[in-house]
């Protein structure tokens, strides 16, 4: 049994991003991951340029790892129309293989005990956590979910948003070929859209989210690429004219962008767990950032009694996460369900081309602003 150090489950970004930050705040941090590392992972891959100073503040060196800095934007329907604009704030890609696996070794080099283990169970009774994994049982005042999309745990705490059904799919590969440095390209099509930018080594990271309705009428994803994806002549283009570097895409089923409660059984969620905004919005990973930074502050304060009670703890987590976030997961809600309606959506298009100043405000919506550092 192993006790009175801080658990962080799961190790994706947000959570090893939460491990290093309470680790230079001197605590003992536990994080519990089921995979091995490096792993390549269902993701965008692009970053807006607002985490920036936290990660320097961290102490990371995310120019070490030679991400393609992105500031354009192309935009198009599955009819090809594009309207292209400048990001206002402007990113960088990176892939999750490289990113995760440098913050990995940085929590390691640091001192935060990593172990590969699976979640069974998490207790919570008289102000203490009891993580049952296949191997050990942990008991701490402080659990910080950091766990993903969807996971058996979801299940186990009998979750809202699990309980609903999910009709979404997501594809993800690298591939070899000629795209710009300094575009991310978000391409719409029958049924989804789909998120292409470059990442180190010159890589083109592809990730499109598909309605499973329509992708189960077809054999495979190659079929589906072929006769749906590539519709849109902009994707028609990146798939001829590439070579896949994967020996196959990674797939995730049941996808949800339901609403999901930031604090379950007196555990602070993080990142995906806590709120999932639609790939078209292209910033899930700043947010995974942000919020493991959110949460790792308040965790800080209620450990030097700046903070009270455990509800004073959880109150201002849920405040700040809806402060920083709400907005942004309905405006990303609202950009999907839009995109999905063909007319609609032409209509959107006609307005962006005649008023092109209107795509970085939309943008705006649904990115923060650069994260503001206590000093």
């Amino acid at each position: 049994m192993i006790q009175n150090s801080i658990v962080i489950v799961g190790g994706g970004l947000a959570g090893l991003i939460a491990a290093i930050h309470l680790k230079n705040n001197n605590y003992k941090v536990i994080l519990i991951e089921k995979n091995e590392f490096p792993k390549h992972k269902v993701c965008g891959e692009y970053i807006s340029n607002e985490v920036l100073p936290y990660l320097k503040s961290l102490g990371l060196d995310i120019k070490s790892l030679h991400p393609k800095y992105i500031d354009k934007l192309s935009f198009s329907l599955v009819s090809g129309k594009s309207v292209n604009t400048v990001l206002p704030m402007g990113g960088f890609g990176i892939s999750r293989y490289q990113l995760d696996y440098y913050l990995y070794n940085e929590a390691i080099n640091r001192g935060c005990v990593i172990v590969q283990e699976s979640v069974n169970d998490i207790e919570f009774l008289d102000g203490r956590f009891t993580i049952i994994t296949n191997l050990n049982t942990y008991i701490t005042p402080i659990v910080i979910g950091a766990f993903g999309k969807r996971s058996n745990l979801d299940q186990k705490m009998n979750r809202d948003f699990i309980n609903k059904k999910s009709y979404w799919l997501a594809v993800k590969a690298h591939y070899f070929g000629d795209f710009p440095n300094d575009v991310v390209g978000l391409h719409n099509f029958k049924g989804g859209y789909c998120g292409v930018s470059k990442v180190e080594n010159n890589r083109i990271n592809v990730c499109y989210l598909a309605d499973y309705e329509t992708f189960k009428q077809f054999k495979n994803i190659e079929e589906y690429q072929n006769n749906v994806v590539c519709e849109n002549p902009h994707l028609k283009v990146i798939f001829e004219k590439s070579s896949l570097l994967f020996e196959k895409p990674l797939t995730i089923s049941q996808i949800s962008f339901e609403k999901k409660q930031t604090v379950e059984n007196h555990i602070l969620m993080i990142g995906d767990t806590a709120g999932l905004i639609h790939p078209l919005c292209g910033n899930g990973m700043a947010m995974a950032i942000h919020s493991a930074k959110i949460a790792s502050e308040l965790v800080h304060k209620f450990y030097t009694n700046e903070i009270k009670s455990r509800k004073e703890l959880e109150e201002k987590y849920i405040h700040e996460w809806n402060l920083n976030f709400n907005e942004r997961l309905k405006m990303g809600r609202f950009l999907s369900n839009l995109l999905q309606k063909q007319k609609l959506s032409d209509v959107l298009m006609r307005l962006l081309i005649i008023f092109p100043s209107l795509l970085p405000k939309i943008i705006k919506k649904t990115h923060g602003k650069p994260i503001i550092l206590d000093l």
